[in-house]
C-alpha cells in the first residue's frame, strides 16, 4: 500500500467508531491494532478487512519499545510531529508512520545542517515540527526553534518547574 493511501484510509477509519488503539505504515504495509469488545472488534474487522497478523503481541510490543528493525538500524533518526491528514513529506530516507498519520518517523544518513533544515522546512511546510531523536550531530538544535516570543515563556516556565536547572540542562536552548 502506498503511503499516501495509508494515510487517507486512517483518516477515514479515524473518523468512524471503530475500535483502532494503535497503527503503523512501514514498507508498503500497514498495521492496525484493534482493541476493545470482541463485537466491536469482529465488526472492525469485517468493515476494514485485512489478515489477522501472527504474533502481533511481539509486533506491536517492538513498535513501543522501538525495538524491530526500523528502529534498531544505526541511522540519524527524526520524528516528525505532523497534523494527522498532512500528506506525504517528501524527505530523502524511510519513513514509518504511527499514531494514525500524526507521528512520522524519519530514518537517513545525512545528518548535516542543510540535511536538517530541509527536513524542517519540509516538516513545517505540512503543519508539523521535527525533532533529532537519535543519532546525527547533537551540537545543533535537537529541537524545532522556537518562534521569537517563546523562548521567555519557556524559561520562565522552566524557572517554576525547575528552579535548580536540572532537567535537561542545555537541551532546550543553549543556556
Amino acid at each position: 500500500m502506498r503511503e499516501a493511501d495509508a494515510i487517507r484510509r486512517l483518516n477515514e477509519w479515524g473518523g468512524q467508531p471503530l475500535p483502532i488503539s494503535a497503527s503503523a505504515w512501514y514498507d508498503g504495509t500497514l498495521a492496525l491494532r484493534l482493541s476493545g469488545a470482541k463485537a466491536a472488534i469482529a465488526a472492525a474487522r469485517k468493515l476494514i478487512g485485512g489478515d489477522e497478523m501472527p504474533d502481533a503481541d511481539n509486533f506491536w510490543l517492538a513498535m513501543r519499545e522501538q525495538s524491530n528493525d526500523f528502529f534498531s538500524q544505526s541511522h540519524v533518526l527524526w520524528r516528525l510531529s505532523v497534523p494527522s491528514v498532512a500528506t506525504p513529506i517528501p524527505l530523502d530516507g524511510t519513513q514509518l508512520i504511527e499514531w494514525g498519520g500524526a507521528q512520522r518517523w524519519l530514518r537517513t544518513h545525512d545528518s548535516s545542517l542543510e540535511s536538517a533544515n530541509a527536513i524542517r522546512s519540509a516538516t513545517a511546510a505540512v503543519g508539523g515540527h521535527a525533532t533529532l531523536f537519535r543519532g546525527g550531530d547533537r551540537s545543533t538544535a535537537v529541537f524545532t526553534p522556537l518562534s521569537p516570543t517563546l523562548p521567555t515563556i519557556h524559561r520562565r516556565l522552566k524557572a517554576q518547574f525547575d528552579p535548580a536547572g536540572i532537567f535537561n540542562p542545555g537541551r532546550m536552548y543553549p543556556d
